[in-house]
């Protein structure tokens, strides 16, 4: 099976093959953008392209994972996944059945921040479309068989991923991380915390958070000003809001150093270096990013895929990036090595934070993170989804809506001085958790 790290390095190396085929003035080729506010406080976001007969609906419900109660962690993935379990008026099978009628496609996910609500759909089925979507929305049952399924097709995930050193180290790296903070715990939960789930506890989370003034909602395809007004927002503005309570967050950071060793009979070690990160609203951000880039986010063009595969040949793949979110997530290195090099690729790896703290990056590092973070955006809004996506996160984040025509100057503003700037201030080499999944007796690990 091929590792994460390995396949964000290949999407890289397609990336920046692709971005040849933009120009900067393609970052201005996404279609205008419509923003509503509904008297219910629902937002809507809404991008016309006739290009193609599809319709596409993305809704974010400011609800995941970090509002998981105590114990019960797991509870917003299932409330997500839920809704297409069946409702006051579809079995589960029936509603699969009216699905493949119109071949359509609706899915649901939840991660740590908020939850998605995704359909897409023939314009020719928007009267059908639309009151099936609302349905699911507003009127689901929470089947106790079907959440009975649910929850075993879960444990069984879980079971699963016991066989993937990849998911077993970060687990372990995240609960280190966030010892008290839902942030530490998968979005799917746990064996113990979902037998504590129930129909209700799903129900209570429904009920907290799938409310409009909690919502955001973004249109992009074959649907016009006219007819968003007059066939979509009069179903959403049926919807009443409900006011919703303020999230005690508990965001504490457990600071390293400190190694985690998980004992596993495999031939490689699957190694995860990191510390607490930063929030998507951090003014830094942009800085961060250029710099993470030429550290090892970017791919073959990063300075620890460089020094650690290129020159020495010890890790089958390895990454870096930053976890920001509407809190400040982690910072980590992801790499896979044979176990008898795990302890010199953690060592190079810490030396590689160590050295961008130091010395400026030179001027062709700087213009090649640039030119890629640059020429690779419009790769963001080249489908439908991508722009319905692109849409709530920059609603969510509040970026504004000419965000796609700041981004280029945000990104070359950033200077030699800000990257060791933001190095110095972001990365702590020193205070790292490190976690290794691997044949611990061949690795011979140096915990100091």
């Amino acid at each position: 099976m091929i590792s994460r790290s390995l396949k964000n390095s290949l999407h890289l190396l397609i990336l920046s093959m692709l971005i040849l085929c933009y120009r900067e003035k393609d970052l201005l080729a996404m279609p205008p953008v419509q923003k509503i506010v509904l008297p219910n406080r629902l937002v809507v976001l809404h991008s016309e392209d006739h290009s193609l007969p599809f319709v596409t609906l993305h809704l974010l419900i400011d609800g995941g994972l970090r509002g998981d109660p105590t114990g019960q962690e797991g509870v917003a993935r299932l409330t997500a996944e839920g809704l297409l379990l069946g409702t006051s008026r579809h079995t589960v099978d029936a509603l699969n059945q009216e699905l493949d009628f119109m071949g359509a496609s609706l899915s649901a996910s939840s991660g740590k921040d908020y939850s998605t609500l995704s359909f897409r759909f023939l314009k020719k089925d928007l009267d059908r479309a639309l009151g099936l979507f609302m349905e699911v929305l507003t009127e689901p049952i929470f089947p106790d068989e079907e959440i009975k399924r649910e929850k075993e097709k879960t444990l069984a995930a879980i079971q699963a991923e016991e066989d993937e050193p990849g998911e077993v180290a970060e687990r372990a790296f995240l609960k280190a991380l966030f010892p008290a903070s839902p942030y530490g715990h998968p979005a799917i939960g746990s064996k113990e915390s979902l037998q504590r789930i129930t129909r209700n506890t799903i129900f209570n989370f429904y009920k907290t958070y799938y409310h409009p003034n909690n919502c955001i909602l973004a249109v992009a395809g074959d649907l016009s000003q006219q007819e968003v007004g007059t066939k979509l927002l009069p179903r959403f503005a049926k919807m009443e809001p409900v006011e919703i309570p303020n999230e005690a967050f508990n965001l504490s950071f457990q600071k390293g150093p400190e190694w985690i060793k998980i004992n596993r009979q495999i031939t490689q070690a699957n190694v995860i270096i990191g510390h607490a990160g930063i929030s998507r609203e951090n003014p830094d951000f942009y800085a961060v990013g250029v710099m993470n880039y030429i550290l090892g986010g970017g791919g073959f063009a990063s300075r620890l895929l460089e020094e650690i595969r290129n020159k020495r040949g010890l890790a089958y793949s390895v990454d870096s990036f930053f976890d920001a979110g509407r809190y400040p997530g982690s910072f980590q290195i992801v790499l896979q090595t044979k176990n008898a090099s795990a302890s010199e690729a953690v060592s190079l790896a810490r030396q590689q934070m160590e050295l961008i703290q130091k010395e400026p990056v030179s001027d062709r590092e700087l213009e090649g993170a640039k030119k890629y973070l640059v020429g690779s955006f419009p790769l963001r809004l080249d489908t439908q989804s991508k722009i319905a996506d692109f849409l709530l996160l920059v609603q969510y984040y509040g970026l504004g809506l000419d965000y796609p025509e700041r981004y280029p100057s945000l990104i070359k503003s950033v200077t030699k001085e800000d990257v060791l700037r933001v190095a110095k201030k972001y990365l702590y080499p020193e205070s790292c958790i490190l976690v290794v999944v691997g044949d611990l007796k061949e690795a011979k690990l140096d915990s100091d």
